[in-house]
């Protein structure tokens, strides 16, 4: 007999932009496992990330709130681990998603990427956890494994580890049906940087890609906003390495390995819903795709996240990303693609819904459950959606976008509003437009509404507030707030 309340298998996978999937319109990619799912469930056409760093999103999809609600603004450094608390784990005060779950009655498990403090501490919210050692990925073979108790080097490419992971636990689900289970299943991939997409790829999709003239992906000169920060890192003397970041836009090898990794993902999903479907789970799972975070391919003259700027960005590219939803029942009543603006903290919410748990309250968190927009009922829904990224605050909605920068540094950054209906490419900024002060001055207002309700002043650094383990720019934070200010957990 089926369970009650549904199974949850959220497939969260690192740095896949919204734009580079077949059923987004990329001609060059091959994602047909995502395609058909895309094609008999509900796509989101208008996610967008909180955040453009891995750490951030995951904390935020765990627990429904903002990087200046949880503390943590940037990916958690592994090699900050010397200071950080024995078995640290960044979002340890919260009731996170996996440990409400338990509490109805669900075997939770994690399955990859961690990215959250010390891999041990994934014990705090998860029945069962298979992990990388670190959250940073180097590469995706040879990577240390954290298995329950055991610790291990795999030789393999990580999605297929990781997916013949997810494989057996579901395997092991089958002949437990009457207990309901959430597998969170993260792959490390396509991930995007080097060394590990460094060169030609060769896993057994190279050869799809070795004509592709990547003619989906712009062309575009490195930006003087990518080149400052990377004069910056330098003048500042920080221990990051920036300088590859200029070699890789444009770069053939990389972007064709980029592009197997994609479809790497893609088989591994594939494998997965066969999985649940010879098990007999499929019909009653909440069957969920997402990324942490966009990624920018070289559009906008930068390679990466947003904050791989100075002043750190929230352009298109890097906070976009994929968001097939699959209801449980099957696939009758999906919606098939919706415009509607939603972001990462919203699945969170999501996911309670479909469990029967209460929703948070709005003077709690931002999320808002998409079931109301998955099921084409009639709701006043808010287009709009928020994201930051330490000195940049952003609002984007379907006519604006607009980021607010921090104004009492001595480095004079500049606010920048597009007109999303006219310029979608998000070229033109119009700040400096005299017709345009009106406009900008209710986006402030609603940034600045938007953060004081959901800001913890612990954690806000626009107030004073810290970032959990690290920040990407301690020197800004220490410059505006004196030599004393430092990371704190």
């Amino acid at each position: 007999m089926p369970t009650i309340k549904p199974n949850i298998v959220f497939i969260y996978v690192d740095n896949h932009p919204g734009a580079i999937s077949g059923y987004a319109g990329n001609s060059e990619i091959h994602t047909p496992n995502l395609d058909q799912l895309a094609k008999e469930a509900t796509s989101f056409s208008n996610a967008y990330c909180p955040n453009t760093m891995c750490s951030p999103c995951r904390a935020s999809v765990l627990t429904g709130k903002i990087p200046s609600q949880h503390g943590v603004h940037t990916w958690i450094d592994d090699d900050c681990s010397s200071d950080w608390p024995e078995t640290w784990n960044a979002i340890a005060e919260f009731d996170t998603l996996p440990e409400q779950l338990s509490r109805e009655g669900y075997d939770t498990a994690l399955i990859g990427k961690y990215h959250l403090g010390d891999a041990k501490s994934a014990k705090d919210m998860f029945d069962e956890w298979v992990t990388m050692q670190i959250g940073h990925v180097q590469s995706f073979y040879e990577n240390d494994i954290l298995d329950g108790d055991k610790t291990y080097k795999h030789p393999g490419h990580s999605v297929d580890f990781f997916t013949d992971k997810a494989i057996e636990y579901l395997d092991r689900r089958s002949d437990e049906k009457e207990t309901p289970f959430f597998l969170f299943l993260t792959y490390p991939a396509p991930y995007g940087h080097w060394p590990s997409i460094q060169g030609e790829p060769n896993n057994r999709y190279a050869d799809l890609y070795k004509n592709t003239e990547m003619k989906t992906i712009p062309r575009e000169g490195v930006s003087k906003e990518m080149i400052k920060w990377i004069q910056l890192v330098n003048e500042k003397g920080l221990e990051e390495d920036y300088s590859y970041m200029l070699q890789i836009p444009n770069d053939m090898p990389t972007l064709r390995n980029y592009f197997s990794q994609i479809t790497m993902v893609d088989d591994g999903v594939g494998r997965v819903e066969k999985a649940l479907k010879r098990n007999d789970l499929f019909k009653n799972t909440l069957f969920i795709y997402a990324s942490d975070h966009g990624m920018s391919l070289g559009q906008h003259g930068f390679w990466g996240h947003g904050e791989d700027t100075w002043p750190s960005n929230a352009h298109h590219e890097a906070h976009y990303i994929p968001l097939i939803i699959k209801t449980p029942g099957g696939f009758n009543g999906e919606k098939g693609d919706v415009c509607n603006l939603v972001g990462t903290t919203d699945m969170y919410a999501t996911i309670l819904d479909y469990v029967g748990l209460e929703q948070p309250s709005k003077e709690d968190s931002p999320a808002r459950s998409l079931r109301p927009l998955i099921e084409n009922k009639t709701i006043d829904w808010d287009d709009v959606c928020f994201m930051e990224q330490e000195e940049t605050r952003t609002i984007r909605t379907k006519k604006w976008l607009f980021m607010k920068r921090l104004d009492t540094t001595p480095y004079a950054f500049e606010n920048e509003l597009y007109d999303l209906e006219s310029d979608p490419g998000e070229r033109k900024n119009l700040i400096s437009s005299p017709e345009m002060q009106d406009t900008i001055r209710k986006l402030s207002e609603q940034i600045d509404t938007y953060f004081s309700t959901y800001s913890n002043s612990k954690w806000d650094l626009w107030k004073g507030g810290t970032v959990k383990s690290n920040s990407t720019r301690p020197f800004l934070w220490k410059e505006h707030y004196g030599e004393e200010w430092k990371p704190g957990y």
